[in-house]
């Protein structure tokens, strides 16, 4: 497994759609093994591959919780409903916080690791953190959905 390095906002990457995988070999699984290592390494609870600086398709998600490693290649979001707001943050983005606000649902269609079709249905935060990496693969940065930034007390006293 390798640590990539994080591509920070303004490279272009960030701010282009990435293109569909299509091949699904060995290369892939490395790729999405490093970078869920890359996310865990940079206390992130999602990495999409823009961030590395690659136009795919693919994401990670982990918030710690049941859910545990989720992988998206090539996701598309079939449904969402209700609403949610809270702050995100970004790894492309160190020390910025915003408030955004969301579908609190979403079903999400992707592929696997081996190329196999599955469902993922998420609320909450874990919604959240799926909603933030598919943006990432549509170019779309969390930073044209904040409602009002964060200063630094205010997240001192969330953290609190």
């Amino acid at each position: 497994m390798a640590i990539k390095a994080i591509v920070f906002h303004p490279a272009a990457v960030l701010s282009q759609a990435a293109e569909q995988v299509t091949v699904f070999d060995n290369k892939l699984k490395k790729l999405l093994s490093d970078m869920y290592e890359t996310m865990v390494e940079n206390d992130g609870v999602g990495l999409a591959a823009p961030q590395i600086g690659l136009s795919k398709k693919i994401a990670v998600v982990d918030i710690g919780e049941e859910s545990g490693k989720i992988e998206l290649v090539n996701p598309v979001i079939i449904e969402a409903k209700g609403e949610q707001t809270g702050p995100e943050g970004c790894l492309s983005f160190p020390g910025l916080y915003g408030e955004v606000t969301r579908p609190d649902y979403v079903k999400v269609q992707a592929l696997n690791r081996h190329g196999k079709p599955f469902e993922i249905e998420a609320s909450g935060f874990l919604s959240r953190a799926i909603q933030h990496e598919i943006d990432h693969l549509e170019g779309v940065l969390f930073t044209s959905k904040v409602n009002r930034y964060y200063e630094a007390h205010e997240l001192e006293e969330m953290e609190g």
